[in-house]
């Protein structure tokens, strides 16, 4: 029987998706619990996971163990209900991914679920995929929505996703010039191929972008064809979440200022292959490394712009078309990222392997081939990061997202181990930086040089076991070199009193900032301030009650203590700002930083409150008019915690609730600034 600690366990929370369920049962020898099929189902739909029964999770990230008594009689009615159509839709377990361990001598039951392939998935509890399909949203099981489901049932069908027939569409959708620009390319590229004899029609059915049915003798444009070669009004008819974007930023900053643009404004024709010539060149425009053109040949290929190109075709042959995220891609003077609708149809590992495809629109992909852009199936991502590596440049971050559902690929032009940044930690941490191993030196890098690190952005730069990563981090954060933040595969770290922008452990709860999130954002973990007006928080994260909104006898008969301020209040009333317009504007002058810049650091935001705090009151609604921050913004990720962190004190400290509460710099904290 196998043996694991319950620290084995948190470490390996870090790592994938763990469930942790208590299981004991009414008589308490063990019972299987009626949500275990629910986080199957979640885990099977997403990223996979493990489930313990016999360990409850309080709070979230904290394991204790409480042990199964009669763990056969759990594992039969597990069996059971696992081959029961009319419990679940499939069963993905075998054997060996079912055991029973010892945790300090006690039994517990670990059952490891794989991720469902596309042909497997919607994997549904009951008998009705559309309101019984569940997936996992970081720590939570969540009801999938009936476009979500109709969406997996579709790839679970359609292993091409725009192969189908378009009915009542036709030439007159073609832009014939879009047409035209690659049956000249298709020239050069195949001079004495005899597709070059053909007309219009015949060579579009011959590439895969008309198709006749001999059932019904219909015929038109397939899907491909009309993204490939359509009129933007034509395609937006048949595909009507259809965007594609480029934007070139000027800064190595995620401010969404661009200098250069194209988009589906209706400036141009909008297509793909209109897009693709559009943007390679672009992409390729001022990169310091040696190319040249031989008309609209390429010549003389190097590593970073064959790595372009794969990205650039990646992001568009395996796009979800479908879906509510637009293709959209980056450029910046330090990174490139690649953002398109839909997660990976293979397991992240797969594609990093290479040697396996499974294109979702695999016309769109012949086309493209057809032309000598794109290579062969499964070694797009492994070249991007071989050819990355070769220039010591720190590997791309590839990640997926659900909620809505993306791909994002971000290509960082950063030294791997950038000497300045090796200096910078030499004089942060003195000789002890120097005498870590080799992953822990690339955790503190990647801090210094992202924000923050997470066990996935570890592995994937590093060959070393995950297991093991999880130990490096676990040490860092043992000798102060780092602190962390969020539970299980949420876990980041950051240097000590540096975190990111924002809890993203807290965003976390509601996934819909992702809609609102570029891409560099959200591979960074920085998240829009308007997203905390949409949080949907839990009661411990509220500063006021749901009773508060209703106001209690309290609040409508002031006391004696309301209506006769103390001395305190006396010296340094909120009040007295509404009657001197000097004092006002000092406070203007103060906050001027903050207010007119959309993001500032953790650090410049908390000292602009403490010094506009000093020696006086002020409520939200005044904080809220210097600072240009929503009220939400303020109370959760700065008020709040600086309250209880003791840098600020409370008007009303017996009422923390009062619709009119303040807030002054601790004295304490006065001298710190």
């Amino acid at each position: 029987m196998a043996s694991l600690s319950i620290l084995d366990i948190e470490e390996l929370a870090e790592g994938c998706d763990v469930e942790a369920k208590q299981a004991s049962g009414r008589d308490g020898q063990g019972e299987l619990p009626k949500s275990f099929f629910e986080s199957y189902s979640a885990m099977a739909n997403t990223y996979g996971g493990v489930i313990f029964l016999g360990i409850e999770e309080k709070p979230k990230g904290k394991f204790s163990l409480t042990g199964i008594a009669l763990p056969d009689r759990v594992l039969k009615t597990l069996w059971d209900g696992l081959n029961n159509r009319q419990r679940i839709s499939i069963n993905l377990l075998t054997d060996k991914m079912v055991e029973v361990i010892e945790v300090q001598n006690r039994q517990v039951i670990r059952i490891a679920v794989p991720r469902a392939r596309r042909s497997q998935r919607p994997v549904y509890v009951g008998q009705n995929p559309l309101t019984s399909t569940y997936r996992r949203n970081y720590e939570g099981d969540y009801l999938c929505d009936e476009e979500t489901v109709k969406r997996m049932l579709a790839e679970q069908v359609e292993e091409v996703r725009d192969a189908r027939l378009l009915e009542n569409y036709g030439f007159d959708d073609i832009d014939l010039n879009t047409l035209k620009a690659y049956r000249n390319q298709f020239k050069a590229t195949k001079p004495d191929h005899p597709w070059l004899d053909q007309d219009d029609k015949e060579f579009l059915q011959s590439i895969g972008g008309w198709l006749r049915d001999r059932q019904t003798s219909k015929e038109g444009l397939t899907v491909a064809g009309l993204l490939m070669f359509g009129k933007l009004p034509s395609i937006l008819e048949g595909v009507p979440h259809y965007v594609v974007d480029y934007q070139e930023r000027p800064e190595p900053r995620t401010e969404a200022r661009w200098v250069d643009r194209v988009t589906t404004d209706g400036t141009w024709s909008g297509n793909l292959y209109d897009f693709y010539r559009r943007v390679i060149q672009k992409l390729f425009s001022e990169l310091k490394v040696p190319f040249k053109l031989k008309g609209a040949k390429r010549v003389d290929d190097t590593p970073v712009h064959e790595a372009l190109r794969e990205a650039l075709i990646n992001t568009i042959i395996h796009a979800e078309y479908t879906g509510r995220v637009p293709i959209q891609i980056i450029k910046r003077p330090d990174m490139f990222v690649f953002r398109n609708p839909g997660i990976m149809r293979l397991p992240l590992e797969d594609a990093l392997q290479g040697g396996t495809s499974d294109c979702r629109n695999r016309k769109l992909q012949k086309m493209f081939q057809l032309v000598g852009i794109g290579e062969q199936a499964g070694s797009g991502i492994p070249k991007i990061y071989r050819n990355w590596s070769q220039q010591h440049w720190r590997l791309p971050a590839l990640l997926e997202e659900v909620e809505p559902d993306q791909t994002l690929l971000a290509m960082l032009m950063v030294n791997l181990l950038p000497e300045e940044t090796l200096r910078e930690l030499d004089e942060r941490f003195g000789s002890e930086f120097r005498e870590l191993s080799d992953d822990q030196r690339l955790a503190l890098v990647t801090v210094a040089l992202e924000g923050k690190v997470t066990h996935a952005r570890l592995k994937c730069m590093s060959a070393t076991h995950p297991h093991d990563l999880t130990k490096a981090l676990s040490a860092l954060v043992r000798d102060g070199f780092l602190e962390s933040s969020g539970i299980a595969r949420g876990t980041f770290y950051f240097f000590p009193g540096e975190p990111p922008n924002v809890e993203v452990d807290l965003v976390a709860q509601n996934y819909k900032f992702l809609e609102k999130t570029s891409p560099e954002d959200l591979l960074l973990g920085i998240i829009p301030e308007e997203i905390f007006d949409d949080l949907e928080l839990s009661s411990d994260d509220l500063e006021p009650s749901s009773d508060d909104l209703k106001p209690s006898s309290d609040d409508l008969e002031p006391s004696s203590d309301d209506l006769e301020p103390s001395s305190d209040d006396l010296e340094s009333s909120s009040d007295d700002l509404e009657s001197s317009s000097d004092d006002w504007e000092l406070l203007l002058v103060i906050a001027a930083t903050v207010r007119n810049k959309r993001k500032v650091s953790i650090d410049i935001m908390e000292v602009t409150i403490l010094k506009l705090c000093q020696g006086r009151f002020l409520n939200h609604k005044q904080l809220q008019e210097l600072l240009n921050r929503s009220h939400n913004t303020l109370r959760l990720g700065y008020l709040s915690k600086m309250q209880k962190k003791g840098q600020l004190e409370l008007r009303y400290p017996e009422k923390p609730t009062h619709p009119n509460q303040g807030y002054r710099t601790k004295k304490s904290s006065s001298n710190n600034f």
